[in-house]
């Protein structure tokens, strides 16, 4: 009787493991480094960068060959941070495989805080689509259910990585399903507003100073599209959606002051000057008309709940129904 009930215990115990456990897998592939959006666009030739990052996929041991939709996550300039995890747990658990895109890493870079120009948001948007490329050809990934979002400057990638010159010169064989941007840097005024027509919707707080809430509403207003939308979180910083209490971060650019002109090549233009900031000594040269030192950031419980809740049903509502 013993023996009996010690092999019905393990038989439960490796059912139980097989059902619960999740596939997890290194993906690699080739990418590349542009500084700006113009060099995405006019296909600049850029040295090769090996970019990698972590698939998980939940395992289905009745249906082994299963294939899942899946959510790509792009982190921010501080690189991956606990929420960050919370939310691709929250999507596993929710039936996505999840893509950890390590572009920071990669690059043997740990953040860039107060610089802004070690790893851009044009490559970034690169490593994206090559990852979407990459992952779309994956057997147990449905090519047409891939969804991306990020945080921050991840946020911007996931914005940005919306703007059809950009889609249609990076995504030719495949597309992103929806776009779902925490906090991005919208102060950003576009030449060319022809954005995807994918579901697209940003979350941000309403009194953010590192990426400030009112550029985001005003470029949603206009494109005045039906498939873009916003979501203010009322008394919330940047970074909302963590655990803790706020923190000033002394080193961070504040773009509270800013607005740049993106022209129809891809040039992000200086303040008044209109000058391409095309490089680290031109960018940094065109950030002093414009920000300050010194960012707030951290956690609001209301905020941090609802955004949860809202990322896992636009999750749902993009990729499965």
């Amino acid at each position: 009787m013993k023996y009996l009930k010690t092999y019905f215990f393990l038989i439960f115990f490796f059912n139980y493991n097989i059902f619960s456990q999740n596939i997890n897998e290194k993906v690699v592939f080739t990418s590349s480094s542009p500084y700006t959006f113009e060099e995405i666009i006019s296909k600049s030739k850029n040295p090769k960068q090996i970019v990698y990052g972590k698939l998980v996929i939940p395992y289905d041991s009745l249906n082994p060959n299963k294939k899942f939709p899946l959510v790509i996550g792009v982190a921010g300039s501080e690189g991956w941070r606990d929420h960050h995890y919370d939310y691709l747990k929250m999507y596993q658990k929710s039936g996505f495989a999840t893509f950890e895109l390590n572009s920071f890493k990669s690059r043997n870079i740990e953040s860039t805080v107060g610089t802004q120009n070690e790893v851009t948001v044009a490559a970034i948007v690169v490593d994206a689509y090559n990852a979407l490329e990459t992952l779309s050809k994956h057997p147990l990934i449905i090519k047409e259910k891939i969804s991306i979002t990020g945080w921050s400057l991840g946020g911007g990638v996931t914005l940005f990585s919306a703007w059809n010159p950009i889609k249609e010169t990076l995504g030719n064989n495949v597309q992103f399903a929806s776009h779902l941007a925490f906090y991005p840097p919208c102060f950003f005024d576009f030449e060319n507003l022809d954005f995807s027509d994918v579901p697209i919707h940003i979350l941000i707080g309403e009194i953010d100073d590192w990426t400030p809430a009112k550029p985001c509403e005003e470029f949603v207003d206009k494109l005045d599209r039906k498939n873009i939308n916003i979501t203010v979180y009322k008394d919330s910083h940047h970074g909302f959606d963590r655990e803790g209490e706020l923190e000033f971060n002394e080193n961070g650019y504040s773009f509270k002051n800013c607005m740049f002109e993106v022209n129809s090549k891809g040039d992000i233009l200086m303040n008044y000057l209109n000058i391409p900031m095309s490089n680290p000594f031109l960018q940094k040269l065109g950030f002093l008309f414009c920000i300050d030192r010194g960012v707030t950031i951290g956690g609001n419980k209301d905020a941090r709940l609802k955004s949860f809740e809202f990322a896992n049903e636009f999750m749902i509502r993009t990729l499965k129904n």
